[in-house]
């Protein structure tokens, strides 16, 4: 073997090695950002359902026009304008959903 073809072998073994690790550090990447994703859009949904549950509270003939309620749906609506900001994160996750959601339809609808 020639110095040339030992110098060409070890180059491709090194970037044979280096692409695969490279491949695996951005797998794991893209799992935890799917999985951070995931948990915001559900945190979102939560935030939601928050909100709608204080409003109906607040509506109450009990609690209307209570200013502490009023004060913590305030803030509730501010926290999810907030994480709206963060939409960009967790639309993967919507769509995932919204995927799974057909997925179960078809399935429910086929049998």
């Amino acid at each position: 073997m020639s110095r040339l073809e030992i110098i060409l072998s070890a180059t491709l073994t090194l970037s044979v090695l280096l692409n695969m690790g490279l491949f695996a550090y951005a797998k794991n990447v893209v799992s935890k950002l799917i999985n951070i994703s995931t948990e915001l859009y559900d945190l979102g949904l939560i935030i939601d359902n928050f909100t709608v549950h204080l409003e109906s509270v607040y509506e109450m003939e009990m609690f209307y026009g209570d200013e502490t309620l009023n004060g913590l749906i305030e803030h509730a609506r501010s926290f999810n304008e907030q994480m709206e900001t963060f939409n960009f994160v967790y639309q993967y996750a919507e769509v995932e959903d919204e995927i799974q959601t057909q997925m179960e339809q078809t399935d429910d609808n086929t049998t």
